[in-house]
């Protein structure tokens, strides 16, 4: 157990290096850097001055001479400067990454809170009318774009009916936990939305598997129940491939977030990157994605421990 979730820290390690390269390689590629954006705002910036920018920021060199300088720094801490806040990235990123994980956890509790028992019920009645209804479902679930629902949200409960506010993290001059509650609504549900047809389908397909099997057909011929049946063991059997599907949704969910704080102006790591993005804030965007990333992978290392625990049968080298 303990080796193999040191192999897949290692391995998760080995993906962070390689993405932090493939990240930097694409950034550095965009057109424009920092210090042009300073020099078309301020004329009078010498030349001289230009060079010592450069040196800074660490645009001062070949591509592969500067990813080097910066995995070097990185390692010891240094992420670099953000052009845009004037400080080191690190603190910054850290500020926005508490509403993003909360964003993303409430996300996540309510789609797995919902999609379960509707995949349960969809596989006791397979083909039936409500297994019909909740395929479509489903289907308009994973169809559905997060930034189009986002702004039919805001339309509908902002414009419309004036129910909820339309962005933001909390209203100016409040700020009290039920508002910043109110204002986690829409985001909230927008993520929740996008998130429940994967989980509805994978969950619906491995339960029919699960009940297919004869350890099912035992229990019913011990005469177990139809809850214990179906939630003491088809349940328990069916969580390992359902717990891939949530580890590989927090992907999902991250880029899912940069779209939904985008539209709703919500103050998280996925507005702070498009902005960096578009301010050529190439430090910023370079470890906001790269701690994006990092996210995703954690989420594969934990669902390699929530395997064991599922499954102790699950040898371990």
């Amino acid at each position: 157990m303990l080796t193999h979730v040191t192999r897949s820290i290692v391995e998760a390690a080995v993906v962070l290096l390689v993405m932090s390269f493939v990240v930097y390689g694409l950034i550095g590629l965009m057109p424009g850097d920092p210090v042009d954006l300073m020099v078309t705002a301020d004329p009078s910036i010498t030349s001289a001055d230009v060079e010592r920018l450069r040196a800074i920021y660490g645009v001062d060199g070949p591509l592969l001479q500067r990813y080097g300088l910066w995995l070097g720094a990185a390692l010891q801490g240094d992420l670099g400067l953000s052009r845009t806040y004037s400080q080191p990235v690190l603190p910054v990123l850290l500020d926005h990454l508490g509403p993003t994980l909360l964003l993303m956890g409430a996300s996540l509790l309510l789609a797995v809170a919902i999609a379960l028992p509707l995949g349960i019920l969809a596989a006791l009645a397979p083909r039936s009318p409500l297994d019909g209804l909740l395929n479509l479902l489903a289907f308009a679930s994973i169809s559905v774009p997060s930034f189009w629902l986002s702004l039919v949200l805001i339309v509908l409960f902002s414009v419309q009916l004036g129910w909820l506010p339309a962005g933001g993290v909390a209203t100016v001059g409040d700020g009290g936990l039920g508002d910043r509650m109110v204002h986690l609504v829409l985001p909230v549900a927008a993520l929740t939305v996008v998130t429940l047809g994967p989980l509805i389908r994978h969950t619906r397909a491995a339960m029919i598997e699960a009940l297919r099997q004869d350890y099912v057909r035992t229990a019913q011929a011990k005469g177990a129940s139809r809850a214990r049946i179906v939630l003491g063991h088809a349940l328990g059997n069916a969580m390992l491939p359902i717990a891939t599907i949530l580890a590989l949704n927090v992907g999902g969910l991250v880029s899912g977030a940069l779209a939904v704080e985008t539209i709703f102006a919500y103050r998280g790591m996925g507005k702070l990157i498009y902005d960096s993005i578009m301010a050529n804030d190439f430090n910023l965007a370079l470890v906001g994605l790269l701690l994006a990333t990092l996210l995703t992978l954690l989420a594969n290392v934990a669902a390699d421990v929530v395997y064991a625990w599922l499954d102790p049968r699950i040898a371990y080298g």
